[in-house]
């Protein structure tokens, strides 16, 4: 049996991630394992009960501080797989359901596993130029949407 299967079905974590926009800017971050990606992550167990936008917001806190202000989170129809492999050497995979938020002000304080953040133009972007993974392929899905279908 793969490690990331049971009875021969895919097994994923599920994580919620947000583009978040400043109107015509995309935040991206970067984090301290060498990853460029966006605000999220998984959820937890005792988020399951709750509505995902909940869930959304409290990942927008941990990762972006509480001072940040933003519009109320709606999903984008942009979902995300990733597969990696943890730091104690397991591999796993992701699926994340994307939320769109725009950022009305407030500061920014990254959340200890981030080191950097970058504002980005919606229009000009090109996020596997910037990394080729897993979340900038989503990132570049979800431009390809916004932009009206325009590579």
């Amino acid at each position: 049996m793969n490690e990331m299967e049971i009875n021969g079905k895919a097994v994923y974590f599920v994580a919620v991630k947000v583009f978040l926009r400043d109107k015509e800017k995309l935040l991206v971050i970067f984090d301290k394992w060498g990853v460029w990606e966006l605000p999220g992550g998984r959820i937890k167990p005792d988020d399951f009960q709750k509505p995902l936008v909940e869930t959304v917001s409290r990942k927008i806190r941990e990762e972006l501080g509480d001072g940040v202000r933003y519009s109320e989170p709606k999903p984008t129809g942009t979902f995300i797989q990733v597969s990696r492999t943890e730091e104690t050497g397991e591999n796993v995979r992701i699926f994340a359901i994307g939320f769109e938020a725009e950022y009305l002000g407030g500061e920014i304080d990254l959340g200890d596993h981030h080191e950097e953040l970058r504002w980005v133009d919606v229009g000009t972007f090109r996020p596997l130029e910037l990394q080729d993974n897993d979340w900038m392929r989503g990132v570049e899905d979800y431009l390809e949407q916004v932009r009206g279908g325009a590579k």
